[in-house]
């Protein structure tokens, strides 16, 4: 889908092939016959872009909910589209921490700080801020992603605190604003990119933005490496139900500096690791992990803390210890329940051998199996495959290393 074709959308046509295409899709027609059906009616390459649209609105119901209904989307931006809880968490924080004296006045009707959105995409943290109380002016170099972002901020009838425009990062002034919220690109020609460094704009682009601005967060990849993080940050990883969704750079009148007994001596940066939708947080509290044998119970660490190098945190916690010093595994005697962690009871500890393994589980009758590993280079496709798994028993199989050494678990979820 080009400009051109999504400004055909926006007319009083393309509303209306857009309505047909979603009911036509809506009854389960298959793309062919919802094509055939459409161009009775309207232009192949406005029956195309209707089409398309409708088919990202359903992809993106798992990401914006009842708003998807009404937004626009490129495929490229419903992507990398932060979901919409986690962008009412960034949010939220952004609204309540105007820095003093610094930056520009909020909006006429709005409490709320100014904020330069740049890299905007589709808008999906336009909408959290707005919603959040903030005046957001946004930003995106592809001029189709501007006018989308435009569109879904009218669509859901908040242009009266957003605007959104065709622009380089690089070329905005984040002084004029109380806060910078940056999204670098992170696909290029040839899909997703982890590199910081190839972001657009990269991170040393991103960063002398950000230095400009009283305050500013910088979403990118949880991933990203310790020493690409200024010091005097605070980097924040968000998990979602579970799933390590993004990390987050608070820098400025942002950042939450932990007091004195709970910062790392020599990481130049505070951590955090929030759980959402509960909003649990997660700082450094000093806790040191011991390491043992493996006992009753095995801890997995929500991927967060994995992220925030907070499971020690996690193990004093549960009372528990590592198994291995470099694998994120926790075990103890006793079942303690906490978010940060799924626990699973240790039935069986072998070394890894295939035969060994499949043997114990054909004994146990466990006929579904679902493998998990932390430091293994075991093909876990292929394992699952080797198996030959047959009874009517469940287990979980946990892969490790333990000094260098390959093991397998068999454990029960608790």
């Amino acid at each position: 889908m080009d400009l051109e074709a999504f400004r055909a959308l926006m007319t009083p046509e393309g509303r209306t092939a857009l309505a047909e295409a979603v009911r036509v899709t809506g009854e389960g027609l298959n793309p062919v016959a919802a094509a055939t059906r459409l161009r009775r009616s309207y232009e192949p390459a406005l029956t195309s872009a209707a089409l398309t649209q409708a088919a990202l609105r359903r992809r993106a119901e798992a990401k914006f909910g009842v708003d998807a209904a009404l937004m626009y989307f490129t495929p490229h931006g419903l992507e990398q589209a932060t979901r919409t809880e986690v962008a009412a968490h960034r949010a939220r924080r952004v609204a309540a921490a105007v820095p003093d004296g610094a930056g520009a006045t909020p909006a006429i009707g709005t409490a709320g700080p100014r904020v330069l959105d740049v890299c905007c995409g589709i808008g999906g943290d336009l909408i959290a801020l707005t919603r959040a109380g903030c005046a957001v002016d946004a930003v995106d170099l592809d001029p189709l992603t501007a006018e989308v972002a435009r569109a879904n901020a009218a669509a859901l009838d908040l242009s009266h605190l957003a605007t959104a425009r065709t622009a380089d990062a690089a070329d905005t002034d984040p002084s004029a604003y109380d806060v910078l919220f940056a999204d670098p690109a992170r696909r290029g020609a040839r899909g997703r990119v982890f590199d910081p460094m190839a972001y657009s704009p990269t991170w040393p682009v991103t960063l002398e933005l950000a230095s400009r601005a009283p305050a500013a967060c910088l979403k990118v990849a949880p991933g990203i490496p310790y020493e690409l993080v200024p010091e005097g940050a605070e980097a924040e990883w968000v998990s979602y139900k579970g799933e390590v969704k993004e990390a987050a750079i608070w820098l400025g009148g942002l950042a939450r500096v932990p007091e004195p007994s709970a910062a790392v001596p020599g990481s130049g940066f505070a951590r955090r690791a929030t759980l959402l939708p509960s909003g649990e947080t997660l700082v450094p509290t000093g806790a040191e992990a011991g390491v043992g044998s493996v006992a009753r119970y095995l801890y997995e660490p929500d991927g967060a803390a994995v992220r925030a190098h907070l499971v020690a945190e996690v193990a004093d916690m549960v009372g528990g210890h590592l198994i291995d010093p470099r694998i994120a595994y926790i075990t103890g005697d006793a079942l303690v329940r906490t978010p940060w962690a799924a626990a699973y009871e240790v039935h069986e500890v072998m070394p890894f051998s295939l035969k060994a393994l499949r043997a114990a589980l054909r004994k146990r009758g466990v006929g579904n199996a679902t493998i998990k590993k932390r430091g293994s280079a075991v093909d876990i496709d292929q394992l699952s495959r080797n198996l030959r798994l047959s009874g009517d028993n469940s287990a979980t199989i946990v892969l490790t290393r333990i000094a260098e050494r390959p093991y397998a678990f068999i454990c029960q979820p608790v």
